[in-house]
């Protein structure tokens, strides 16, 4: 029994693992589709903190260069996961929700706790200033890609018409060739906003196969899983009243990045809100320049094609996030007001999109 516990000292989300079971229970049982919902969605938390840690193994065997590029393929594989299981279900307002969501989320609720729980700690906490502004650069650029497409294509056609399609691959392989040119520039440099060094707790005596096998085995349970959560959003909907635009902008990317999540708030506690600030915005690029394009071709595969054109409210909640995240980190400085205040903002956006949904 020692073990076990030593080890759930030391990973307190696998404890939540009881949920894979449990959905499976739900299913066959018939509980209903809103246990499945909630304990798929649970499961999903230790298989995407099992996928982070496997990456950071790998990392470390691989070198500083090539884990980099690790961290930035597979920083938000559960997340990739769910979204093409909904893509594949038709759930396209789904997926693009959760897209924003991500962004906000990060940019919002991580970094917002990570300067609150580390200012309250630490005190007022330093992070390179240019660092700083060329997050805010690169974060305007990704957002001004997602933004064009929704707002041009009015004057193209419809949202579904071949002109909105050719305007969102066009947008997509630009962002994909930015993230790539991203990646390549961290080849030559120590650090950079598109990827983050590998988090310094690694898992000691573990071997490359065996960060294979975990790899593998979390990546086969969040597919699983993904397929009951994603098969269970219609009945959610019908039966609680809360609006797949809901689901998938607030739940979804917390269920799918809380290991991350957790990972960016502990570094910050530790007084070093520079890797911090780097895991909270690298994960917003990554979603921004490589997940969304990814997620517009992979869509065409399936045969449900998927355009970068978002609502009114998803736009104004990425470009008020955007620019209140990168006002706070501005001066290279941060303290438990200023995370107290992103937060704020994504209170007041989670608010609003709960009442949009009653």
């Amino acid at each position: 029994m020692k073990p076990i516990w030593a080890y759930l000292r030391r990973h307190p989300l696998s404890i939540l693992l009881l949920a894979f079971p449990l959905a499976l229970f739900a299913r066959l049982g018939g509980w209903g589709s809103g246990w499945v919902f909630a304990f798929s969605a649970v499961g999903v938390i230790p298989m995407a903190g099992y996928i982070g840690e496997a990456t950071e193994v790998l990392a470390e065997l691989t070198g500083p260069k090539i884990g980099g590029l690790l961290n930035a393929t597979l920083g938000n594989a559960a997340e990739l996961i769910i979204t093409l299981v909904a893509i594949r279900a038709g759930l396209l307002e789904l997926v693009k929700a959760s897209i924003t969501g991500s962004i906000l989320g990060n940019l919002l609720l991580v970094l917002g706790t990570a300067m609150l729980l580390g200012g309250i700690k630490n005190g007022s906490q330093r992070f390179d200033k240019r660092q700083a502004s060329s997050h805010a650069i690169l974060l305007a650029l990704a957002v001004l890609a997602l933004v064009i497409p929704s707002v041009f294509s009015s004057s193209i056609g419809p949202a579904q018409s071949m002109g909105v399609e050719e305007l969102s691959l066009g947008v997509a392989v630009v962002m994909i060739v930015l993230y790539g040119l991203g990646l390549l520039y961290s080849l030559k440099q120590p650090a950079n906003p598109v990827t983050y060094p590998a988090v310094e707790q690694k898992m000691q005596g573990s071997t490359l196969w065996k960060a294979f096998l975990m790899l593998a085995g979390a990546t086969l349970g969040v597919v699983i899983l993904s397929e009951w959560l994603v098969g269970s959003v219609e009945s959610v909907v019908a039966n609680t009243g809360l609006s797949e635009f809901f689901l998938g902008i607030i739940l979804i990317p917390i269920v799918g990045n809380v290991a991350e999540h957790l990972v960016a708030v502990q570094v910050a506690l530790k007084n070093k809100m520079e890797l911090s600030v780097e895991i909270a915005v690298s994960s917003s690029l990554q979603i921004a320049l490589f997940v969304a394009p990814l997620l517009v071709f992979i869509s065409l595969v399936i045969g449900n094609p998927l355009t970068l054109v978002f609502n009114p409210f998803e736009l104004l909640a990425l470009v008020g996030g955007v620019i209140t995240a990168a006002l706070v980190s501005a001066d290279g400085e941060s303290n438990w007001l200023e995370g107290s205040a992103l937060l704020g903002v994504y209170l007041i956006l989670g608010i609003a999109f709960f009442l949009m949904s009653g």
